[in-house]
């Protein structure tokens, strides 16, 4: 029997996409299904198109509390069957309790979880994805698991593309929020140097705030075979041109999984996180490349502005091989 469900997911636009397994395997598991999602305003974009999704509501954290008490009034009315809130902090916590829903389900570390119906755990470091910790939650309700994220590329974002693809390419996203999560720009340099080689394009992704980061790296190649695009495209036209990629190059970030759900081959470096974190690629060619020896890796989940220990060896011994 098809129910209408709210998925909650109001963390990081990585975390929105890890979400999409789930969603499409409880569209897979009915077709009727219901599912309306919730994510933070600046997130909503990758949902764009998403086929599994009939509604997509947005959280505005610039007007926090007028944006939390309007959703939950909309929320009330629809009154779901089962929300499903895969955030693990209070905000997303006090929306899932207020809902008018026969079931509420989610993590057993978000503060407000004893008004759920259903807990479960959460543990980082055992190398369980989070994809397969997400699917924990809907277990019982599906009858069919998805594990791949998954991003809709339109047609015309696809024609739209062209233009970059008139010869072999790669992509690198060298930022990242974190700085210990970015390998240093002497990588990235050396990285080009080395894929300049052949008769190759190269395109540097990201945000628009990653605009002035990539352009020192740019800046480093005379030639006009290294294009800055960060700012330029959206998070789907991003994922667009890394899907025909010969390969793509990225940090533990957003890019990551953009990779991973289009399914296009991915290295990625891992400084001071790990993917025994479970954010790790799905891609089916995918590389991790890490220094693994050094007993302060890794110092803590989400990175630092600096490196606590003041060598940044994660980073700076990483090799290309």
């Amino acid at each position: 029997m098809a129910k209408k469900y709210l998925i909650i997911q109001t963390a990081f636009i990585g975390d929105v996409i890890l979400a999409t397994p789930l969603i499409e395997s409880l569209k897979k598991s009915d077709s009727k299904n219901h599912i309306d999602v919730l994510v933070k305003k600046e997130n909503s974009s990758v949902l764009k198109n998403n086929r599994n999704i009939d509604s997509v509501f947005t959280l505005d954290k610039s007007k926090k509390i007028h944006s939390i008490f309007s959703l939950i009034r909309k929320f009330r009315e629809n009154e779901y069957d089962t929300v499903i809130n895969l955030h693990r902090f209070a905000s997303s916590g006090i929306i899932t309790s207020l809902c008018r829903a026969k079931e509420k389900r989610g993590f057993r570390k978000n503060p407000f979880s004893l008004f759920y119906n259903k807990k479960f755990d959460h543990t980082i470091e055992n190398g369980i994805h989070e994809v397969d910790r997400n699917l924990s939650l809907i277990e019982d309700l599906i009858t069919e698991q998805v594990r791949r994220p998954h991003i809709d590329i339109t047609d015309e974002i696809h024609n739209e593309l062209l233009i970059y693809q008139s010869k072999t390419y790669y992509c690198l996203a060298p930022a990242s929020v974190w700085k210990t999560k970015e390998a240093p720009f002497s990588i990235w340099k050396s990285l080009i140097e080395k894929l300049r080689s052949e008769d190759c394009h190269i395109f540097l992704l990201g945000g628009p705030d990653d605009f002035e980061k990539s352009q020192k790296i740019k800046n480093e190649f005379t030639k006009s075979d290294v294009t800055n695009l960060c700012g330029k495209l959206s998070l789907i036209e991003s994922a667009g041109l890394m899907k025909n990629a010969k390969r793509n190059y990225v940090n533990d970030s957003a890019p990551l999984h953009l990779a991973s759900a289009v399914n296009a081959p991915v290295s990625v470096f891992y400084c001071s996180t790990s993917p025994k974190f479970g954010f790790g690629p799905l891609s089916d060619d995918s590389k991790i490349i890490e220094v693994d020896h050094l007993d302060c890796k890794p110092c803590g989940l989400h990175g630092h502005k600096t490196c606590p220990k003041g060598h940044f060896k994660c980073g700076n011994d990483l090799s290309l091989g």
